[in-house]
């Protein structure tokens, strides 16, 4: 909890447009997939499946659901959630906002994770889409784990 308020309160010193640029493609991909996959399912359609068998059976599980609500769908969010802030770096160079988007990244990342694991040795079926959606999302946390250690300005490093 330490780490984490240091990360929040500590500035990042100027992030390269490039790099934001990255962050913001790879999130477009994760939210142009999760709202495929949201707009299926509220269709009631499975989208077809190519490289991998099993998206009907993930996609239809009891996993695919939070609440009422397609894990599809809380992707989504997430993603937007991403780009909002990465979009408001690049624009206003806002790194409060960019700050909070990276940090969304461990629950993203978490999530990927915990999915990732009741596709293999629950369900024992694979999703092609929920492949790309941890995909992205492992990606997005990797570099938000690389701009805070390449970006901090030095004393939050020392706190």
């Amino acid at each position: 909890m330490k780490h984490l308020k240091r990360l929040l309160k500590g500035p990042l010193k100027p992030v390269p447009t490039s790099l934001a640029i990255f962050l913001l493609v790879i999130a477009l991909l994760g939210f142009a997939d999760s709202t495929y996959l949201t707009i299926e399912h509220y269709k009631g359609v499975i989208p077809p499946c190519t490289i991998v068998s099993g998206c009907e059976a993930v996609l239809t599980s009891t996993y695919s659901v939070v609440l009422g609500i397609p894990v599809s769908l809380l992707g989504a969010i997430y993603y937007f959630l991403i780009l909002v802030g990465v979009f408001a770096y690049i624009e206003g160079r806002n790194e409060k906002l960019l700050r909070m988007a990276l940090l969304v990244t461990v629950l993203g990342f978490i999530f990927s994770m915990w999915f990732l694991i009741v596709q293999a040795f629950i369900l024992q079926a694979w999703c092609l889409y929920c492949l790309i959606s941890t995909g992205t999302s492992t990606i997005l946390f990797v570099t938000a784990v690389v701009i805070f250690s390449k970006y901090r300005t030095p004393d939050t490093l020392t706190s």
